[in-house]
């Protein structure tokens, strides 16, 4: 049997990337081979990204890559805000905006199946999990490949934006990119805010209108209103533009001659449940067996 010495745990640990005493113990259980080791750590790391599966990743980062008229957004999510920090976790979620740029993938499974430094996509992530004992998944992408321009904002690394535009002057995308990511519009324009969120806030309205005591055709202009407000605060063009509170999107546009076709915008964690722990309950809980015991 090899001595299993720090170097040898270095090697091991340089070509897996795995936690030093993981490697120690796998090394120990191969008896001083390397090969056999590895395979132990893979099966030993996969078993760990198994059992972290299952846990809820609401945290994490948005990555976005832009090369000409092609790009990508990508939401990777983790359990804590600490790993979102990982240096390994960001360049994972930047590498993952590059390969949907470039090779783009049908979807999550796709993406996991790409070549990455000579193994997949799915395997680097679970071997990451493996290294930082944490679940972490691929949620979300989109591919842009257009005709129009392309320009990205990152606010931090929760909230990415990327804005489809025609103009000769590339900083009108970044400036509406930036109010996207402030303002947080839900469509283009008016006509296309979604049926579900018109009829809630209908709903709501008409609550509110009801309250009043009115008429009912004064409350029927009432909830019409309030639907019409609502519609110009939830849409990019209506809404007032943040650099300058005289204009709306729509005009500020109109006097640089922009258009703007399309965009998204990703926001962390957003629709997720996060869970919420309950300290005292969970300290009770631990007394409670304490005294069965």
């Amino acid at each position: 049997m090899a001595a299993i010495t720090a170097a040898l745990v270095g090697a091991l640990r340089a070509k897996t990337d795995a936690p030093m005493m993981e490697c120690k113990k796998a090394l120990t259980e191969a008896e001083g081979d390397m090969d056999r080791a590895e395979e132990i750590l893979r099966v030993k790391l996969g078993s760990k990204a198994s059992k972290a599966s299952s846990r809820i990743t609401a945290e994490g980062v948005v990555a976005s890559h832009i090369a000409g008229n092609v790009g990508s957004l990508i939401e990777v999510n983790c359990e804590t805000d600490f790993v979102t920090k990982n240096d390994d976790f960001l360049a994972l979620a930047n590498t993952c905006a590059k390969l949907i740029a470039e090779h783009n993938p049908a979807d999550i499974a796709a993406l996991g199946a790409l070549p990455l430094d000579g193994k997949t996509v799915e395997e680097v992530r679970a071997a990451l999990v493996g290294k930082i004992g944490e679940n972490m998944s691929f949620r979300r992408f989109v591919r842009f490949d257009t005709s129009a321009k392309l320009v990205s904002y990152l606010h931090g690394t929760r909230i990415g934006v990327v804005v489809e535009f025609d103009g000769a002057d590339e900083q009108v995308g970044k400036d509406v990119a930036m109010h996207i990511a402030a303002m947080k519009p839900v469509s283009l324009s008016s006509d296309q805010v979604p049926a579900d969120l018109i009829e809630k806030e209908r709903s709501v309205a008409a609550l509110k209108a009801a309250e009043s005591g009115k008429p009912a055709d004064i409350v029927e202009k009432m909830v019409e209103g309030s639907v019409q407000k609502f519609l110009k605060e939830v849409s990019l063009l209506n809404q007032t533009f943040v650099k300058n509170d005289k204009q709306t999107v729509e005009q500020m546009l109109k006097s640089v001659n922009t258009t703007v076709k399309a965009f998204t915008m990703f926001v962390v964690g957003e629709g997720i449940e996060k869970k919420q722990d309950d300290f005292a309950a969970e300290v009770a809980a631990q007394v409670a067996a304490a005294k069965q015991a």
